[in-house]
């Protein structure tokens, strides 16, 4: 079945955490700290996904034409990110994809825009690329998409994943990706070719309850396991 006509794709998973290191047979990419989703692009349409599949144009109004930036029918790979005092805020696109009043949505996306930040291709014109090497989509992501200020190309380095890491520690970020650079794509498949290094740490909790606010927020109460 066609990828493009689907539009039922389940991104590939990073499988792996690990400390900051060097290798030539890597790139490296900041983990932008947004909501994961999948850009359905052709001359008509723009459709975009988050990774349970649910149409998020609606929460994101203000990317309705991004698909006036591609030159081909393409599916790409990508973060849906608000950046706040220069830098990608989870709180503000987690609270964008809780709204559903067409009002308080316009204002948000006048005071607050989102934009998409693509990091992958998997489809191009008119067939799957996921087989391809991850830099051989790269360039056909840098073939395909003309940036603005809604939609870019996500940037990478070779090689320097320790100083690169540092920089996004330097600069408060979530931390960065490191990939294989003959790596495939691997629709809804955790894999090692892609490694997490953070430096905003996570935990494991267990959700207890939550409490409904206004606005459409809600407060999550949280437990954790003593190690008695």
């Amino acid at each position: 079945m066609d990828l493009f006509e689907s539009r039922n794709i389940k991104p590939m998973l990073i499988g792996e955490n690990q400390e900051a290191f060097d290798d030539p047979d890597y790139i490296y990419e900041l983990k932008l700290d947004g909501e994961r989703s999948i850009a359905y692009l052709d001359e008509n349409i723009t459709d975009i996904r988050n990774k349970r599949n649910v149409k998020m144009l609606t929460k994101v109004p203000e990317l309705a034409n991004i698909h006036k930036q591609v030159n081909k029918r393409c599916i790409l790979d990508g973060e849906l990110i608000v950046i706040k005092d220069g830098v990608p805020n989870f709180y503000e696109i987690q609270r964008r994809s809780l709204l559903s009043n067409t009002f308080k949505i316009k204002l948000s996306s006048s005071k607050l825009p989102a934009s998409f930040t693509a990091f992958d291709i998997l489809y191009y014109d008119d067939h799957s690329v996921t087989d391809l090497p991850l830099m051989q989509r790269k360039k056909l992501l840098e073939k395909v998409l003309k940036e603005n200020e809604r939609i870019a190309i996500s940037r990478y380095i070779a090689q320097q994943g320790i100083k690169f890491y540092q920089l996004a520690r330097q600069n408060n970020l979530e931390g960065i990706v490191a990939k294989r650079k003959d790596s495939k794509y691997y629709l809804d498949k955790k894999t090692k070719d892609w490694i997490k290094i953070k430096y905003l740490l996570d935990d494991d909790f267990v959700v207890c309850g939550y409490i409904f606010k206004e606005h459409g927020v809600i407060s999550i109460l949280l437990g954790q396991y003593s190690e008695k």
